[in-house]
């Protein structure tokens, strides 16, 4: 697969995904659709990580991580997202690492903030 069908390919899913990630928050499944957000922001990661190395990405959900194989500079509260959004994704899936549900005010919060960095990095293409 060249380079614009893997970018095009992560970037419908992070849209999607995003749109779930609405979804599930707006109808009170908060743990479920900060998992969603983070799957969105990662797939979007994805995209840029194929933009600045034409490599396929590699299998890994640290937004950290993917964030460094880019030349990306992210705000400070950007990346303070990243470190909020890690909480809810690969330790959510099992019982020893489950995180405490947040309140909708916060998941709100976090669902907007990921809506504005999901815009931002959009930009970046």
């Amino acid at each position: 697969m060249n380079d614009k069908k893997q970018i095009e390919y992560w970037l419908n899913g992070a849209t999607e995904d995003l749109k779930t990630a609405e979804l599930l928050v707006q109808n009170n499944r908060l743990l479920h659709g900060l998992f969603w957000c983070h799957l969105s922001i990662e797939k979007i990661m994805k995209a840029h990580v194929v933009r600045c190395t034409s490599e396929i990405p590699p299998k890994t959900h640290n937004l950290i991580w993917l964030l460094d194989k880019t030349d990306l500079q992210l705000s400070v509260k950007h990346i303070n997202l990243l470190g909020e959004l890690m909480i809810y994704q690969l330790e959510g899936r099992y019982p020893d690492r489950y995180p405490k549900p947040p309140g909708k005010n916060i998941a709100d919060d976090i669902l907007e903030l990921t809506k504005d960095l999901y815009q931002w990095l959009v930009k970046k293409f």
